[in-house]
């Protein structure tokens, strides 16, 4: 998707990373960012909207290793090369909420060198173009899949994509054949989607479970209880509290996470223990009441023994 975009735009400046930036580095940068400058977390901010447009970009180039060599080999040759475009590489397509990107980088040399595969010879037929384009899907769209249309080209009827189950913020879908025509009888390039993740106000992923906390009262922590547990896009499920169930236990629900062709995961629910913030005289007498029932034991004991103060 090599682009004369490329020659103005320092996408590792945009990130505020060095260019011998690691993979890993490089996507805890951009995650950190997109959720700082996502249009949700800034509704109605032209400016927060026009930041993340511009690290989605500069994202998508730079987590491709090949974009990233070809990007890299570009901006290398310095701003002379420019002329050797004549102008717009290649412009760019929008539509569907996607744009696209313009020349491939063989085109830089055919340009600087007289179209051929070396200085003026014949070059067999060429790849197209890679399409480029960033999505950004609801929490259980990521989950359950869905279906997105794209226009890719001007004037084209909208292309219809499966977005496979199971899809995390910040990763890439290949569709092969779905990029630029070649220009003389080669196979067409690909389309590369990147997908962000909106956040969900109640459930969370972990790897291929989901995650949600639901509160328990002392009562039921204590003598035990049947508790409903919201899930994804579904029926609340019925769920067995235990007499005795100390805060943050975690339930298993099998086969409520993400369910793809290669894995199935659960849903887990975190039992968290409400504390009521008003309490009745009547209520404070019965719980002093309770409490003299209890063992005399210091439940902190086994905390300072094993810090060595006791």
């Amino acid at each position: 998707m090599a682009s004369q975009d490329w020659f103005d735009k320092d996408f590792y400046k945009i990130l505020g990373v060095t260019k011998g930036v690691s993979e890993a580095e490089l996507k805890k940068t951009y995650r950190k960012l997109s959720r700082q400058f996502h249009p949700d977390t800034n509704p109605g901010d032209a400016k927060a909207e026009a930041r993340f447009k511009e690290i989605s970009e500069a994202y998508s180039v730079l987590s491709d290793k090949d974009q990233r060599a070809e990007y890299d080999q570009m901006r290398a040759m310095g701003p002379g090369a420019r002329a050797g475009f004549g102008g717009n590489a290649g412009g760019g397509f929008s539509g569907g909420g996607a744009n696209f990107g313009g020349a491939g980088f063989e085109d830089v040399f055919a340009n600087l060198f007289g179209g051929g595969g070396g200085f003026g010879g014949p070059r067999g037929p060429q790849r197209g173009q890679d399409l480029t384009t960033t999505q950004t899907l609801d929490f259980i769209d990521g989950v359950k899949g869905t279906t997105i249309k794209l226009s890719l080209r001007a004037g084209a009827e909208p292309t219809t994509i499966k977005i496979p189950a199971g899809v995390s913020d910040g990763q890439k879908i290949k569709i092969a054949g779905k990029g630029n025509p070649s220009p003389n009888g080669g196979p067409a390039g690909d389309l590369i989607i990147t997908v962000t993740v909106k956040t969900h106000p109640v459930f969370t992923r972990d790897g291929n479970n989901i995650r949600v906390v639901v509160p328990i009262t002392f009562a039921e922590a204590v003598l035990g209880a049947t508790i409903q547990v919201p899930t994804l896009g579904g029926d609340p499920v019925k769920l067995k509290v235990a007499p005795g169930t100390p805060n943050g236990r975690v339930l298993r629900v099998k086969g409520r996470g993400v369910v793809t062709a290669k894995a199935e995961g659960d849903l887990l629910a975190t039992v968290e223990i409400a504390v009521p913030s008003h309490v009745s005289d009547k209520a404070k007498q019965a719980l002093e009441e309770f409490d003299g029932f209890l063992p005399d034991e210091d439940p902190r004991a086994d905390l300072l023994i094993r810090a060595g103060l006791l």
